[in-house]
């Protein structure tokens, strides 16, 4: 693991824990029915490039540095502007939802988002307004300020009460009708990086008229539930439908049916070589023409009950045999592959 490019023990969203693995950033394309993965890009900790001598075995270029996953995903929402693709709406889950930075990024790019949170961020409600303290004589005047410390959205979610929270259905599932209960309110977030954003905007720290901008928070309450239980920050308007913002909110279903597909049936997790970039376009590639194709739909006909002759195989199985042949010969012993189950890679 220590030669392969990004290796490391570090988060592991597969299996919610660390883990010694690769970890790289994509952007999908979706929509209820389809999706497909459209550009990815590997993650370098800062370790790697704290030791060039490493990076430099590794192969990696000179050139690269050390980015935080909300710069990379900022880096290919970039790429897909220059390929004039433009996401109608940006839907992530809570690690780039609470990053103040990736949200006043995607603002700056003019892109709409409804992204996940963790119900711990903070933030003020719509019509609080800050005050100008009484100057103590010493030193500058004391800058606006609000009256009341800002308090967790899960705390404002809980607090506008059960009734506020109306039923919406957003898909048809496996079992029925997908359905809960949600809420849109105004809220105004007040992280440090928020405010020190509404200050630069404002002229400066001497000129920051001390209000903060609203964003809308969408809270889900399902029924049989005491408190909400899931939360998102949108840039969009609060006249926005609920059931759209709804709608979006659960996009991330989609990505996640497809970081499956491309594990469990394209082999995504599979990588024990070094040319990762080479790995994971075969197996985007390959998606498209997978027995599911990137969608749910499902085949209105019921398969033969009978037994018979084993059917050729499948994209899937192919790809399979044949990514075992396309590592790349170590230059180094020390660099020659280690056992599957010591390297298998958790993106």
């Amino acid at each position: 693991m220590r030669h392969h490019v990004g290796g490391g023990r570090q988060y592991c969203g597969a299996i919610g824990k660390r883990a010694n693995c690769q970890v790289a950033v994509s952007v999908h394309a979706a929509t209820d029915t389809a999706s497909c993965p459209l550009d990815w890009q590997s993650y370098l900790p800062g370790e790697w490039t704290d030791a060039p001598e490493r990076c430099r075995r590794a192969g990696v270029p000179d050139h690269v540095v050390h980015q935080e996953k909300w710069r990379l995903a900022l880096g290919l929402l970039d790429t897909l502007g220059e390929w004039r693709l433009k996401a109608p709406v940006v839907v992530a889950d809570a690690g780039y939802g609470v990053s103040t930075p990736f949200r006043l990024g995607l603002q700056q790019r003019g892109l709409s988002y409804v992204l996940a949170l963790t119900g711990k961020e903070v933030a003020h409600p719509e019509n609080a307004e800050p005050h100008q303290p009484a100057c103590g004589g010493l030193g500058p005047p004391t800058l606006p300020r609000y009256r009341t410390p800002p308090r967790a959205v899960s705390v404002f979610a809980a607090e506008a009460g059960a009734g506020r929270f109306t039923e919406v259905t957003w898909r048809q599932g496996s079992k029925g009708a997908m359905t809960s209960r949600f809420a849109v309110l105004t809220v105004r977030p007040a992280d440090k990086q928020s405010l020190a954003a509404a200050q630069e905007a404002g002229g400066g720290r001497n000129r920051w008229d001390g209000v903060l901008p609203t964003q809308t928070l969408l809270a889900e309450w399902p029924d049989g539930q005491n408190t909400p239980t899931g939360y998102w920050i949108s840039n969009l308007p609060a006249t926005t439908p609920v059931a759209d913002l709804v709608r979006w909110a659960k996009m991330r279903r989609r990505i996640e049916h497809d970081y499956r597909e491309l594990k469990h049936g394209l082999g995504l997790d599979h990588f024990e070589g070094r040319t990762w970039h080479h790995h994971v376009t075969l197996v985007t590639a390959a998606q498209p023409s997978s027995p599911s194709g990137g969608s749910t739909q499902k085949s209105a006909h019921r398969p033969d009950p009978l037994p018979g002759p084993r059917p050729p195989p499948g994209p899937a199985e192919v790809l399979d045999r044949h990514l075992h042949h396309l590592r790349t010969p170590p230059a180094h012993p020390a660099d020659a592959p280690q056992t599957a189950q010591n390297i298998t890679k958790h993106y």
